[in-house]
């Protein structure tokens, strides 16, 4: 199996106080890696400083190490997603799906098959504004569906999620990771996958944190 992302003695501070440091893991194709820890110990932080969003004090990130050519274009093979739904409340369901397969450089998407899939069907020419926040995570987590990135991170991709919106979502995990994928997230909801390589790193907000 081929490792996707490879972190070494990753170190961050806020405000003076450490979140987490010496952090060193691996994710590899088949991988379901959960960020564990409370509120306010860094694990947003954490996805962030993945992807470049966040600075470190320390450490090394890498993506794709094995594969130079990924590893050389790396973000148009990593997806992250952050904690709050990436919508626009004035665009319509529908508009909001073309929206964002438009930013995701896919042009083949059939819309109307997404807004089936993620059930939101009858809701499509309201604007995102007047639905509620789980049906706007909903709409946001399409993008899942037409991505090719073989990584995913997510930030509390549950958020908001009724019984149908998690049954999905982890459905659609299921297949990512049997596909060779892998997924990196954080989340209140209890996780336990069959078939995957599934792991816990626990973000404690002190100086240290663990598997």
């Amino acid at each position: 199996m081929s490792t996707l992302l490879s972190v070494s003695q990753l170190a961050s501070q806020r405000a003076g106080r450490t979140l987490f440091a010496d952090l060193r893991f691996a994710v590899k194709s088949g991988d379901l890696l959960h960020i564990e820890g409370v509120n306010g110990a860094g694990k947003s932080t954490l996805l962030r400083a993945l992807v470049g969003l966040v600075e470190l004090q320390e450490g090394t990130v890498e993506f794709f190490p094995e594969q130079n050519e990924l590893a050389e274009n790396w973000r148009a093979h990593v997806l992250f997603m952050g904690h709050k739904a990436a919508v626009k409340t004035e665009l319509t369901a529908i508009e909001n799906v073309e929206l964002l397969a438009e930013l995701g450089g896919v042009s083949n998407v059939d819309t109307w098959d997404l807004l089936e899939t993620v059930g939101l069907i009858g809701l499509e020419d309201l604007p995102a504004g007047q639905l509620s926040a789980g049906q706007q995570r909903r709409i946001a987590l399409t993008r899942l569906w037409f991505s090719e990135a073989p990584l995913w991170i997510l930030d509390e991709p549950f958020t908001a999620l009724d019984t149908f919106g998690i049954e999905l979502l982890h459905t659609k995990f299921a297949q990512h990771i049997a596909g060779g994928g892998a997924i990196i997230l954080t989340s209140h909801q209890p996780l336990s996958w069959q078939g995957a390589q599934f792991k816990r790193i626990r973000i404690t907000g002190a100086d240290d944190a663990g598997f």
